[in-house]
Formats: C-alpha cells, structure tokens, sequence
C-alpha cells in the first residue's frame, strides 16, 4: 500500500503514532513541510532519511535551504540577529532549536547561537539532502484516468509546462507556495498539502492532504492525515 503524508511540520510524536497506525511495509511519502513550526523536525528528517522515504520539496524546506547559508557562515560567533527573520518567524526557530543550536539569552531575551558542533554538523547534512527534494514526484499509478503526481502544493495547473520543462519559475512558484486547488480539466492528479483543510475530501478531482497538525489549537484542525493510493482510505491521528 502507498500513502500520502501531509504537512508534518517538526510533529515526530504525531508522525510516530501514524505510522504505526498504518499497514507493515508500508511505501509512505510526504508533500513536504516536514519541518518548521514543531519541535522536531530534525527528528522527522531522520526518520524519513533512514528509510528513504520519498519527500516532495516544500516551501518550508526552501526556506531552511535559503537561509541556512546565512546562519552556516557566521556560526558560532554570532548574536542571533535578523537576516533570517522571515523563516525564523516562520517555524525556523523550532527547528533550529531541535538541532541545539540557538538559545534565548537569560539577560535580553534575544537569540543567540549555540555551540554544538554535532547538532551543527547534522544540521548541514540535512541541508544537502534537502537540497535533493524534487519539486514533484509523478507516480506509475493513474486515479480517474489520469497520472497522479505528488507536489507540496498545487500545482497540476502549470502540469503542461513541468511535463516540458518550461518556465521553471513558475513552475516552482506553484508547486510551492500555491494555495488554490486545481481546475477540473487539468491533466493530472495531484495529490499535496500547503494548504490546512479540516478533512480530506476524497471525492474530488485531486487531493489536499494537508490537515494542519502543527495547529492543534486552532478549531477543525491539529491533526496529521494520510491518504491511501490503492483504497482512497484516509486514515489520521
């Protein structure tokens, strides 16, 4: 059986609890948002890189490989200052913080970096992984007559111009950051996240996956879904 991960954004503890809910010998893959926001997401890239688990590249995950660079080249004699404040206002912390490399200093309450030189050496092994993340990850099966494709948010719109490789831009503009769901007439099925809803609707002509589990206070949300390929079953925790 293959199933479909959504956002698991730094959420070990609920990724643990669905896998085991899931069959024996699973193929699991994810939409990417895998980290960011939770306080483990370098737990959930080990977990997925041990078992070499197909991820989609998400725009957290781009985020991280954008402004790693900033914070790999002045480590460790440096403040922790704003030159990555969009991601780290963005879950960034989270996860630096899951790598044991920035703490809030007790006299001003500002970040500042950590000197772990472990956590700094993962760190950066995870970066060039991450760097391996396709935009998206086109699957042998076919759902309603058409290929289903597998993207961090919707993208099945601009289909036409990955499948040729044009306007890559664009291309990754929506495989990326795209928050409305696909038209009727688009060529694939796409299966992603990026956007919280708070159910899997499996009668569509695509599928959103992305139940918002790094929002457990927020109403209709807070939980990590997964969507099965071969049974159109959506199991959650």
């Amino acid at each position: 059986m293959t199933y479909i991960i959504g956002d698991v954004h730094g959420e070990f503890d609920d990724l643990i609890l669905l896998a085991k809910k899931l069959p024996i010998d699973s193929e699991l893959m994810f939409v990417g948002d895998i980290v960011d926001r939770g306080v483990k997401s370098n737990e959930v890239i080990k977990f997925i890189r041990d078992n070499k688990y197909k991820c989609a590249l998400g725009n957290h995950e781009k985020m991280m490989i954008d402004y790693s660079k900033y914070f790999i080249k002045e480590y460790p004699n440096i403040p922790f200052t704003g030159f990555v404040d969009t991601w780290i206002k963005n879950g960034g912390k989270e996860t630096l913080e899951s790598y044991n490399l920035i703490a809030v200093d007790k006299y001003d309450g500002k970040l500042i970096c950590n000197k772990n030189d472990e956590g700094f050496n993962q760190y950066k092994e995870d970066i060039k992984w991450l760097k391996t993340l396709p935009l998206y990850i086109k699957l042998n099966e076919n759902k309603n007559n058409k290929p289903i494709v597998i993207s961090h948010a919707s993208f099945a719109d601009v289909w036409h111009l990955a499948e040729f490789d044009m306007n890559q831009e664009i291309v990754e503009q929506y495989a990326l950051w795209n928050r409305k769901p696909p038209k009727e007439d688009c060529t694939i099925f796409n299966i992603y996240g990026h956007t919280p809803i708070s159910k899997v609707d499996t009668s569509k002509h695509y599928i959103n996956v992305d139940t918002g589990c790094c929002y457990k206070k927020e109403e209709d949300l807070g939980k990590l879904s997964a969507y099965c390929i071969e049974t159109n079953e959506v199991i959650s925790v």
